[in-house]
This record gives C-alpha cells, sequence and structure tokens, in this order.
C-alpha cells in the first residue's frame, strides 16, 4: 500500500480508498496488524517499552558513578585489586537497589494507565469495535460522534452538522464546520474543510472518516517534532530543581577545595582523589530522583486503591498542594441521574402534548449522548407508530438545541428541544392551554414569570417547541425559525446523600470549594444554598463579559458560585483563581472543559467522561464522586510529605557528616574514613531512605495544602546540618583524645557513630512531633533497625579487614553511644524550636 500521490484534500474518496486499498466498511483485523507492523503505532514519539535492560544501565550513568567506575579502574591499574572490588561491588548494589524500586514503580504506573487509556470506534471486519487509538492505521474508517478526539489526519467519508475545534493545531477559536468534499491541493490548513486533523477534537454532530496518515506523519506530528514541545514544569519539579543545583554547588566546591588541601599535605593523589570523590557520594542526593519516582509511584498506587488514577505522575504535588477546586454540579454535587419533575404548558398547567413531543425528540436523537435524553425515554414511553425520522439537527453549545425532523402521514414536523432562552428565540408564538395560539410577545412576561419560579425552586427548566415545514425531508439550522412554544420540561437533580460533609471535609483540609455551571442565577443560588453556602457570592456569565481581568482578579476569591457560565469563561476563571495565588483543581467531564483542563494545577475528570476531557486530565477518578476526591488529595499530601521527608534527610545528617569529614580531613594526620569506607557509609544509610515511601504520616502534615519551599528546606539544612557537625566534631574528640584511637579505630569508630546516627536522625526528622510520639512505617523501622544491627556487628566480621575495619572495646562503644543518644535527643528538642519559630 502507498501514500496518496497528492494532497489527500484534492482526492476524490472514491479514488483514495483505492489508493488505501480499503473500503467503506473499514480493514480487516488481519490487515490492520500488517499496517501496525509497516507503519508502527500511531504516536507522535515511539512507543517505550519497559526494558529491564536499559533500566539497570540508566542506574550508572550519573556522572558521580561513572568517574566511580573510572576510579576503580585505576586501583586495578595500580594494583590495589581490593578497594577497586570493593568500589564495583558497593557501586553495584546501590545500582542494584536503585534499578529494583524503580522497576516495581514504572511497571505499576503502566499497569494503572491502561485503566484510563481513550478508546476509538472503528469499523474493521464488517462491524464497529473499538480500539486503542495508537493502534489506528492509515486506511481504518472510524466512527465520529461529539466529544471524541481524532486520532489521526483523516478525509471525511460522511458528515452530518459537524463541528469540530482545531484551536490545538490552528488556534481558531470558534468550531469549524466540517462537510465531505474535494478541494484544489493548494488549500491552506486551516481552509480543509473535507479533513479532520490529529489532536483536535469533535464539538458537534455525526460521521465517519478514512484514516490517511497516522503518528510523525501527521500535521500535528510535524508540528510537535519541529516544536519538541514539552510538558511545562510543575511548581514541584522547579523547587527540586533549584534544591539539587544548590547542593551541586556546595558538593563541588567542598570537593575541590578538600581535594587540593589534601595534595597540597602531600597525601597520596589517587587517594586524595578518590576520597573527594567518595564525598561527593555521601553530599550528592544521587537517590533524589529515584526517591521521587518511587515515592510517586507508590503515591500513584495507594490513590489507585481509593479510585484514583494518576496519569501525570508530577501532578500529585500539586494535587496536594490544591487549596481551590472548581467543579461543575451535575454527578458532583449532585446525584448525576436527571428525574423528569414536570411537563407543563405555557400557563404552567400539566400537559400531556409537551412531554410526547420531548419523547418524540429524545427518542430519535442520535448525536451526543446525555443523561437529559436518557431521562426523558426512561420518564414514560410513548407508542411512536405511524412516526418516521427523517433528520436531525444534533445539539451543539452555540445553538444549545436539537432538533428531531419526522414524518407522520403527510406532516413533515420539526420538534426543538433546549435551553429555554435559546428555544424561545426561534419561537414566533405559543399554544395556550385551550389549544389557541398567541403571539409569543404577548406572553413573553408570563413565561419569564413561570421561568424565575421555576429556577428558584433549584429546576433547569428546557422549552419544547414545534413546526410544521411542509413537504422538506431534509432539515439546516436555519429552519430552526418561525417555530410554536409549546411549554417547558423541569428537569430535577436532586444533592447527592451526604454532600455537605463531604464540602466540610474539604473545607477542614483546606480546600474551598467553587461551583461552575451553565444553569441560570437562581438555579445555582439554590444548588449553593443546599451545598451549605448560607448567601453564596454568585457571578454570572454576563458579569464576567462586562468586568476586567484586573477586577476579576480582585473578586475571584470572594465567589462561591459562577452561574451561566459559557465554555469559553470557564477557562479565564480557573488563571483568574491561579492569579490570585491559588493552586488550583478543575473537576470537568465534557467536551468544552478540555481547555480550563489544561490551563488548572491539577486537571480532574472521569473515566466515563469523553475522550477529550479524559486525554486533557492530570487525574481521572473512576467514580465521580467528591469523597474519592477527598481521599485522593489527603494521598497526594502523604506522598508530598514523603518526598520532603527524604529532602530534610539529604540535608541534615548527610550533609552534616561528609561536611565534618571534609574539615577533619584538614587537621588529621591520616583520612577520618577510607573512599571504600565513606562508600559503604553512604550505602548503608541509603537503605532507610529507600523506604520513606511507605512510611506513616502524621494528620498535621496533610491537614492543609503545602508547597515548595526552598528558603524552608535551606533554613533546616543550616541547622540541623550544623547540629550534626558539632557533634561529629565531639566524635572526634572523644576518640582522639579520651579514647586515644589508632587510625584504624578512629575510622571504625567514626563509621559506627555516623551510620548509626544518620539512621536514628530519620526517625527524629521524619515528623515535627517528639520521634516517641510518631510512629514510623513498618519498612521503615525495620530497615532503620537493620541498618543499626549490621553496623554494630560488621567490624566483628571477616569483610571488616578488606574495608580496613577492627573490632572495638565496650569502652568504645559506650562513648559512642552516648554521643549518639545526646545528638538524637538535641536534634529532637530542636526540632520542635525550630518548627515554632519557621512556619511551613
Amino acid at each position: 500500500m502507498n501514500q496518496p500521490s497528492l494532497p489527500f484534500w484534492s482526492i476524490p474518496n472514491a479514488k483514495l480508498l483505492e489508493e488505501l486499498q480499503t473500503t467503506q466498511q473499514g480493514l480487516t483485523d488481519k490487515e490492520a496488524k500488517l499496517r501496525l507492523t509497516r507503519y508502527g503505532f500511531n504516536l507522535l514519539k515511539p512507543k517505550r517499552k519497559l526494558d529491564a535492560f536499559m533500566l539497570l544501565v540508566a542506574q550508572f550513568q550519573s556522572p558521580v558513578i561513572l568517574i566511580l567506575i573510572f576510579a576503580a579502574g585505576l586501583s586495578f591499574f595500580v594494583h590495589d585489586h581490593t578497594d577497586g572490588l570493593i568500589i564495583l561491588a558497593i557501586v553495584f548494589v546501590s545500582g542494584l537497589l536503585g534499578f529494583w524500586q524503580e522497576w516495581g514503580a514504572a511497571d505499576a504506573v503502566e499497569k494503572l494507565l491502561a485503566i484510563v487509556q481513550a478508546k476509538v470506534v472503528v469499523r474493521r471486519n464488517n462491524n464497529t469495535q473499538t480500539v486503542s487509538p495508537e493502534e489506528i492505521v492509515p486506511g481504518d474508517v472510524f466512527v465520529l460522534t461529539a466529544g471524541g478526539t481524532i486520532p489521526g489526519d483523516c478525509i471525511i467519508l460522511k458528515s452530518k452538522d459537524l463541528f469540530v475545534d482545531e484551536a490545538a493545531l490552528t488556534g481558531e477559536t470558534y468550531p469549524v464546520a466540517k462537510i465531505t468534499g474535494v478541494l484544489p491541493s493548494e488549500t491552506p490548513l486551516s481552509q480543509r474543510t473535507n479533513v479532520l486533523f490529529m489532536g483536535t477534537h469533535i464539538v458537534s454532530g455525526q460521521g465517519e472518516a478514512l484514516v490517511v496518515h497516522t503518528g510523525k506523519h501527521t500535521e500535528f506530528g510535524k508540528v510537535s517534532e519541529r516544536l519538541q514541545l514539552r510538558p511545562p514544569e510543575t511548581d514541584f519539579e522547579h523547587g527540586i530543581r533549584r534544591f539539587g543545583y544548590f547542593l551541586l554547588e556546595v558538593t563541588l566546591i567542598l570537593v575541590i577545595a578538600i581535594f587540593a588541601i589534601n595534595v597540597y599535605l602531600a597525601r597520596p593523589v589517587l587517594e586524595a582523589f578518590l576520597f573527594a570523590l567518595a564525598l561527593a557520594v555521601g553530599l550528592t542526593p544521587q537517590l533524589l530522583p529515584a526517591i521521587i519516582s518511587v515515592n510517586l509511584a507508590h503515591g500513584a498506587k495507594r490513590m489507585a486503591r481509593q479510585k484514583v488514577i494518576v496519569k501525570r505522575l508530577a501532578s500529585i504535588e500539586n494535587f496536594g498542594s490544591m487549596n481551590v477546586l472548581c467543579s461543575d454540579k451535575t454527578g458532583t454535587l449532585t446525584e448525576g441521574v436527571v428525574h423528569i419533575h414536570a411537563a407543563l404548558d405555557t400557563t404552567g398547567n400539566e400537559n400531556e402534548a409537551v412531554l410526547f413531543y420531548a419523547y418524540l425528540n429524545a427518542f430519535y436523537e442520535t448525536g451526543y449522548v446525555n443523561p437529559i435524553d436518557e431521562a426523558i425515554r426512561s420518564h414514560r414511553q410513548f407508542e411512536l407508530l405511524g412516526y418516521q425520522k427523517l433528520d436531525e439537527i444534533p445539539y451543539d453549545f452555540i445553538r444549545k438545541r436539537l432538533s428531531i425532523l419526522v414524518a407522520k402521514d403527510s406532516n413533515h414536523l420539526l420538534v426543538t428541544k433546549g435551553a429555554l432562552k435559546d428555544v424561545l428565540a426561534v419561537c414566533s408564538k405559543a399554544q395556550m392551554t385551550d389549544g389557541a395560539i398567541a403571539d409569543i410577545n404577548t406572553v413573553q412576561e408570563l413565561l419569564q414569570q413561570h421561568y424565575e419560579d421555576f429556577s428558584r425552586q433549584g429546576f433547569r427548566t428546557l422549552g419544547i417547541a414545534l413546526r410544521d415545514i411542509g413537504s422538506a425531508s431534509c432539515i439546516t439550522k436555519d429552519q430552526e425559525t418561525e417555530m410554536t412554544f409549546l411549554g417547558f420540561l423541569l428537569l430535577a437533580d436532586p444533592p447527592k446523600p451526604g454532600i455537605i460533609d463531604t464540602i466540610r471535609n474539604l473545607e477542614y483540609t483546606g480546600v474551598s470549594l467553587k461551583i461552575i455551571t451553565g444553569d441560570n442565577q437562581k438555579v445555582a443560588a439554590n444548588i449553593g444554598q443546599q451545598m451549605g453556602f448560607a448567601n453564596p457570592t454568585i457571578l454570572t456569565g454576563s458579569d464576567l463579559h462586562q468586568i476586567s481581568d484586573e477586577a476579576l482578579l480582585k473578586r475571584v476569591n470572594e465567589v462561591n458560585v459562577f452561574a451561566e457560565v459559557e465554555p469559553n469563561q470557564k477557562e479565564r476563571i480557573i488563571l483568574a483563581l491561579k492569579k490570585a495565588g491559588n493552586v488550583v483543581g478543575y473537576l470537568g467531564d465534557g467536551i468544552n472543559d478540555a481547555s480550563a483542563l489544561h490551563v488548572a494545577d491539577v486537571g480532574i475528570s472521569v473515566n466515563s467522561a469523553v475522550d477529550v476531557a479524559k486525554e486533557a486530565a492530570d487525574i481521572v477518578l473512576l467514580e465521580k464522586d467528591l469523597d474519592v476526591l477527598v481521599q485522593g488529595v489527603q494521598e497526594g499530601r502523604i506522598t508530598f510529605a514523603n518526598t520532603l521527608k527524604y529532602v530534610f534527610m539529604a540535608t541534615s545528617a548527610n550533609f552534616g557528616n561528609m561536611f565534618s569529614m571534609a574539615g577533619a580531613s584538614l587537621f588529621l594526620p591520616f583520612l577520618p574514613l577510607l573512599p571504600k569506607q565513606i562508600l559503604l557509609t553512604n550505602l548503608l544509610t541509603d537503605f532507610p531512605e529507600m523506604t520513606i515511601a511507605t512510611d506513616t504520616v502524621d494528620r498535621d502534615m496533610v491537614s492543609k495544602p503545602r508547597r515548595w519551599d526552598i528558603q524552608f528546606i535551606r533554613n533546616f539544612m543550616l541547622v540541623f546540618g550544623l547540629i550534626s557537625s558539632v557533634f561529629d566534631f565531639l566524635t572526634f574528640g572523644t576518640l582522639l583524645f579520651i579514647l586515644r584511637a589508632t587510625p584504624d579505630e578512629f575510622r571504625t569508630g567514626w563509621f559506627m557513630e555516623s551510620v548509626i546516627s544518620a539512621s536514628l536522625i530519620v526517625l527524629v526528622i521524619r515528623s515535627r512531633k517528639p520521634f516517641f510520639k510518631s510512629q514510623p512505617g513498618k519498612y521503615l523501622l525495620i530497615a532503620t533497625l537493620l541498618v543499626v544491627g549490621i553496623t554494630l556487628i560488621f567490624p566483628f566480621t571477616p569483610l571488616a579487614k578488606p574495608f580496613g575495619f577492627q573490632p572495638l572495646t565496650l569502652s568504645f562503644v559506650f562513648w559512642l553511644g552516648a554521643i549518639v543518644i545526646a545528638y538524637v535527643a538535641t536534634a529532637d528538642k530542636v526540632k520542635q524550636i525550630f518548627y515554632q519559630r519557621v512556619k511551613f
């Protein structure tokens, strides 16, 4: 099969089908598999398989690790085989630990993402079936439905009132009408009305399209490859990067200075180089990327148990930091199951004809599936014998109406249902209770009064209209005019049981709820009051048209409910809330929620949402329920808190120990620890830190949103790093002046004290509470005690001699134990004072 010989929009459909060797019934499964092998997956970037070998290799690609491997080679070159083997063994074990953690994390995330993957409907084997968008191939014929995303560049085979949002590709603000046809080859991209482009989505209408190009060969693929698009950096990622640069600067200065001084003191160059390098390993938070990945993956798995699927792991931090949640009401605050409350005529009396024509409209509707039509069809069924559907104008978000053309006998009736205001706009007459026809202008005030009364009671009100259009067998939007208004359809969607308690739980966790709805102001006010807002502050869509961005910025935090909001105003509300200093989450599932989901700090959708909303979201709820969301926020905060624990560890005990060791090397006649001993120290202290993702988190750490604060971390590092160094130098003094230690005894004692103190201090700084009042996670506690035990017995094992250690007497153990206890007690006390004075 060859690609089309000419620009495909200039080729007749029949010839294009022939060139692509397909039919209007699509491909067979066998042919689709062959084409998938030939063209590859329909992705802008090649599909990355989880490769165990490459992930293992990646553990040894950091510059520090590569230099250590080079240093081990130097050791072999100068015939110091023992040191070379020890360095390689420690590097390898450290790499295996990182691989084991990241493999489990990556595998878990891949399985979770498969749960919320979007699907498209294609014609294969003379039938329709759903497949993953990445499996679409040239020659596929797929079915177009409102809310669906376009999986490739396509030519339209069939269309009915088809409108597509191409803003992602062309920047066009309004939906573009799409029709079948042939266009000149020189037609510019924005005017190719017979083409659908990958990355755009359907706003309304229906049809079928033939896929011509996929993946990198699409227009969107060419653009993204040219621009090398990258997702915006989150606040958390930005903070991690700044923190990494800060430690890197300190490490480089310290390492270069220590190496130069040791060389100046006439110590062996290779030993001085390895010592400086080993210090770099101890100072550099080399586990930070792995710890973050593992923490986020563990968080994603815990959130999945709460029926929350995380699509983009970096969004977990923003989820925990979120302090404003914007949501629609249907299905989130309310039950989401619409009920027909009443069908009334123009004077407010029950009227069966209104209900019948509403049923007729809903029964034949084939466009965008929605709960209103389902509610009408299930409320009461009518006999439609003799009626035949001729045509349809699907609902769209501009007209806000749905029209069906039906025939009975010789009458061709246009039946329209939609938002009351938009239905009345196309009516010139109204049918009264006695069957008389009145001019619409004479009853306008009466209709408006009914509408306001219904709205105050919390009912959503639709209008039903009718027109006999003679012998016409097809209709256009232009024929929605001169209609007769029949009456009102009142819809009820009661609040969910317990929703007020859920909203209070959100507020208790520091998240304020803002309702964004297209309902009118009075319906919105009624819902707001039912949600617990005694006197809700309401801003309407018309107010938003008149208010400036600066004025909105001042008011947006005070508003509880945004009513009568147009789809394109949602994005403006989200941006104003963000500029006002909030971390904003947006919960949406509709076609026109995509842009708001994209600009929100956390885009949240549901698994039942339209594809375009689900794809734009960072987080997908398996149930559209605020209770699920509250639990997800808590899990997000737990993940953030555990990630910060590692950051605190890396800036306290480890930093203090390495800084002290560097200082000691300046006045000691020997190195305080040999390079291989430093690497062993670093490896052992890594064990407790790698279990931090499973640690328990105190309630006060998840009681309110928290954000990355580099200044707080810098203060934490200075205070606790200084305390660590004070006790390090106390250890040096004790070993040298009280215990009169030999170089090997000094190194053994310093190794034991530094590893045990660094492991135990994890239990102190993991919580704001006194360490004995906050219970650590099971695995963290086990890992800590295991490391302490290994450290105590290590000098007495056969491995001690190759590492340069020797057994210590009880007096050494006693003094070192006293220093460790004093260090832990002091750090715990200073911690309480620190948190009283420094807020986070």
